[in-house]
């Protein structure tokens, strides 16, 4: 090897080690910027330079847990990664979750819309646009007042009839087998909502399954979509681009198939001039709405009714099934409710909504379980505005995510008592009524604010009266008392809650 080779050689090796020094001085720069921004913040050092310790916390399936233990390390406003900041205290959440225009939804929630070229399909529960967001949202929020859901207690008797019908005759006039009550909830859940959409149920009540494996899939499809939530420039990497979609494409749900082709079904009976209109579903005043705004997109009734099938369904199976699980465990509670239901004269076998309003052991018994049991258990991540915010006594600069966990902040214990961690209804009987709303101001499963669920008025119709039946009707008895088998993936379910039943002698 001659002298020029060498030196070649070792002009290239100089250049290799030049570039090497330029890319890791490059990249201590920004590890250093990205802590520096948010030094004040306590929290896991790793967790201040990289997303994923968070990662790794939601792949555990018990994110809620590793975020309590976090708290109790570092206090209530904790920087778990190097753009976001956890808070405890429910005094955070009107800060954070304002009424006016403020901060909007993180990357967090791109995460939810499939991938389309122009965007993605943008629903009210996953817009981070506020202008898209008043454009969606606006024409059909007078729908889901407290009000306008009375309207739909006839359809939800109809799938308490359906409920009533398949559970005797599985499990009651055949001798009283066991069954996952947490598995018929959520079939009661879906039904419901398959009934107010379209004024049709996806069977699962009927069949007494999960028919087509419908629910399966949404269930597999949150635990792949959980950890991207974390990362969401992950996702846009992966799956949410025109290169991705070629190669990969990503199964849709089953459920939202059914969707697609009943809405087909309904548009061609409307084209016809067939469509029974004797009940008024969602379907019927999503088309009626989307009339009166050409304005909106050609897909926007496809989307707010996907909004009903995914947001609106799994919270209440597991609110419903939170409050059987725990009146069993504690029957003196379970006696007090049933005191009170059969001392209201309600109408049988299925109250009436305005019949259970003025009930406050039953109000109890339905805030204390959606206080326990939140139905989402990640952060509701929201962006800091333009200014900055300070959050209990910390500076947040603009652009920063920031959030609360429901399951953590419901657990608050200087809110909720020092038994937080345990089911105690009366808690919300212990004061007068601006105690009691004060607790539910604090308490953040339906989200807070401008964001605030959508639909809480009807999920709670459907609660109350769900559980005014089965208590009302039925004597049930836990197989198991042990806690119930939970994974979070967002989606905090519950499962294995088995029972059996008899008729009540005496409603």
């Amino acid at each position: 090897m001659n002298a020029l080779s060498i030196r070649n050689i070792l002009t290239a090796k100089n250049l290799l080690l030049g570039l090497g020094v330029v890319i890791s001085t490059l990249v201590a720069v920004h590890v250093f910027r990205t802590w520096w921004r948010l030094r004040h913040i306590p929290g896991p050092f790793l967790a201040s330079i990289t997303n994923l310790p968070r990662v790794f916390w939601v792949k555990t399936k018990h994110a809620q847990l590793i975020h309590q233990d976090v708290h109790r390390k570092y206090g209530e406003i904790v920087r778990t990664g190097p753009n976001m900041v956890m808070f405890e205290n429910p005094k955070a959440i009107p800060i954070v979750h304002v009424m006016r225009r403020g901060t909007i939804k993180a990357p967090f929630y791109d995460i939810f819309k499939s991938w389309t070229p122009d965007g993605g399909r943008v629903t009210v529960f996953n817009a981070t646009n506020e202008e898209t967001l008043k454009k969606i949202k606006s024409p059909v929020a007078p729908l889901f007042s407290a009000t306008n859901a009375v309207a739909f207690e006839g359809l939800v008797d109809e799938v308490l009839e359906c409920f009533e019908r398949n559970v005797n005759k599985r499990f009651l006039d055949n001798g009283g087998p066991i069954f996952d009550l947490a598995k018929w909830a959520q079939y009661y859940a879906f039904d419901v909502m398959g009934t107010l959409t379209f004024s049709k149920r996806y069977s699962f009540l009927d069949d007494g399954e999960d028919v087509g494996g419908m629910l399966g899939a949404i269930y597999t499809y949150m635990e792949s979509a959980a950890p991207l939530t974390q990362i969401p420039w992950a996702d846009r990497l992966l799956f949410k681009n025109w290169i991705a979609h070629a190669i990969r494409r990503v199964p849709s749900l089953k459920i939202l198939t059914f969707v697609s082709n009943t809405i087909k079904e309904r548009e061609a009976q409307v084209a016809e001039g067939k469509e029974r209109r004797e009940k008024p579903d969602f379907l019927r005043k999503y088309m009626e709405v989307a009339g009166k705004h050409p304005e909106l997109p050609p897909s926007i009734v496809s989307n707010w009714t996907f909004t009903n099938v995914i947001a609106g369904s799994d919270s209440v199976g597991s609110t419903i099934t939170t409050i059987m699980f725990h009146l069993l465990q504690n029957t003196s509670t379970l006696q007090k409710l049933h005191t009170e239901l059969s001392s209201a004269n309600l109408t049988l076998p299925y109250a009436k909504l305005n019949e259970t309003q003025t009930l406050p052991y039953l109000d109890a018994c339905m805030w204390e379980a959606l206080r326990l049991h939140p139905a989402f258990a990640l952060l509701f991540e929201r962006v800091v505005p333009e200014g900055g915010i300070t959050v209990l006594g910390h500076y947040l600069p603009a652009g920063t995510w920031v959030g609360g966990n429901p399951y953590v902040v419901n657990r608050h214990k200087e809110t909720f008592g020092a038994d937080s961690e345990f089911w105690r209804p009366e808690r919300w009987l212990e004061g007068d009524e601006r105690h009691n709303y004060t607790l539910q101001q604090s308490t953040l499963t339906f989200g807070a604010g401008r964001r605030i669920c959508i639909g809480r008025h009807i999920g709670i119709l459907e609660v109350k009266k769900m559980i005014s039946f089965l208590i009302l009707n039925y004597d049930i008895h836990m197989i198991d008392p042990k806690p119930l088998e939970t994974q979070n993936w967002w989606l905090f379910r519950q499962e294995g809650f088995y029972v059996r039943i008899e008729k009540r002698a005496n409603p």
